[in-house]
């Protein structure tokens, strides 16, 4: 019975230091486990970092379109404004026209000098537009401009987003073939 006992103890004693090592498999296996962690680690982060860029380039691509829209918005009226001023002129020519050729039909004197007087001030209303269509002709022309400049620059965060969009579907490509 005592050797039984010696030799329950001796195992347990000599057994123990043998249970807690594990064979190089295992060590091998906790190795790929923790390289995986810290890829896994370094993809999150990534990921992270890629998500924040495009909410910044989302931010910044959504205030674009709203310069767009406000530069669009300004190019219009510049064009309304345009077309008014000679819209009107186009009718005062019309209305010219119209009071000379009454004036050279006047029955009297006094009539002709009233087409004249009509056609003078006609004609001096359309010397003061002159100044201020050529503002809106201006006002246009700069409209235009500064339309296509913040067109171009949506147009560049658009395709910069999409570059980004391309980089995410690659590495999110690059991974699952990595790791199938």
């Amino acid at each position: 019975m005592r050797r039984s006992a010696v030799l329950a103890l001796s195992l347990l004693v000599f057994s123990s230091p043998a249970l807690g090592q594990a064979p190089p498999t295992d060590s091998q296996t906790l190795q790929a486990l923790l390289a995986e962690i810290r890829q896994l680690r370094q993809d999150l982060q990534t990921s992270a970092i890629a998500a924040r860029r495009a909410q910044i380039l989302i931010y910044r691509l959504h205030a674009q379109e709203a310069a767009v829209a406000h530069t669009s918005q300004q190019l219009e009226e510049a064009k309304s404004s345009l077309e008014q001023f000679r819209a009107r002129r186009k009718y005062q020519e019309f209305q010219i026209k119209q009071y000379e050729g009454m004036r050279d039909r006047a029955e009297n004197a006094a009539q002709r000098q009233q087409f004249e007087d009509a056609i003078a001030q006609l004609k001096a209303q359309m010397e003061a537009m002159v100044p201020e269509e050529q503002e809106a002709q201006t006002k246009e022309t700069e409209s235009k401009q500064q339309s296509r400049i913040e067109q171009a620059k949506l147009d560049q965060l658009q395709d910069e987003l999409d570059r980004l969009d391309h980089a995410v579907m690659n590495a999110a490509l690059h991974i699952a073939n990595a790791h199938p």
